[in-house]
């Protein structure tokens, strides 16, 4: 797990010194309200779920390829994300989320290397969700902070688009497809 995350953000320590911090306002979950189709996590992550993925580091540079496996289930508003990572160096990773459905579209989920809870919301086609990852960085651990955005394409096939910000910095991206089988 140290290694990959090792090299995904190697080099991002001069970044501090040559960033300038800018503020944008951005979307609003509440914008998507009206697409379709509609996304239900409980549903869509629900079974096996594939995903192919890169990190790109803040100039854009794709810095890993992955494949995920992840094995999904679901007991009323309890779930599990059982998540297998397979990089393009021949590293493997495992990361277990625990989610909870608290109602209107809302969810909180924990895993291992999270800080705290990870909160998220769905509305229409889209889901965004906001925690911080803890980050083994070149003998350090970061907190990151992660803002990751999905939208449903079609029942089976979803994006996402994750943002990794440190002390407001962008530091990368991760972008991934998801197909749900069968």
């Amino acid at each position: 797990m140290m290694n990959r995350r090792q090299l995904l953000l190697s080099g991002t320590g001069t970044l501090v010194g040559a960033a300038s911090l800018v503020g944008c306002a951005g979307p609003s979950v509440d914008d998507y309200t009206n697409e379709r189709p509609l996304l239900d996590l409980r549903d869509y992550f629900n079974g096996r779920v594939d995903a192919w993925g890169v990190f790109t580091d803040r100039n854009g540079q794709v810095v890993k390829r992955f494949t995920v496996v992840m094995n999904c289930q679901w007991q009323g508003d309890n779930g599990v994300l059982d998540e297998d990572f397979v990089y393009s160096d021949g590293t493997r990773d495992k990361r277990i989320w625990r989610l909870q459905h608290l109602g209107n579209g809302a969810y909180s989920g924990t895993a291992g290397d999270v800080v705290g809870t990870a909160q998220g919301q769905t509305r229409g086609n889209s889901f965004r969700w906001g925690y911080t990852l803890a980050l083994p960085v070149d003998g350090q651990v970061w907190h990151v902070q992660m803002d990751d955005w999905m939208y449903l394409m079609t029942p089976h096939v979803m994006l996402n688009k994750a943002r990794m910000t440190k002390w407001g910095l962008h530091l990368g991206d991760v972008t991934l497809s998801f197909q749900r089988r069968g």
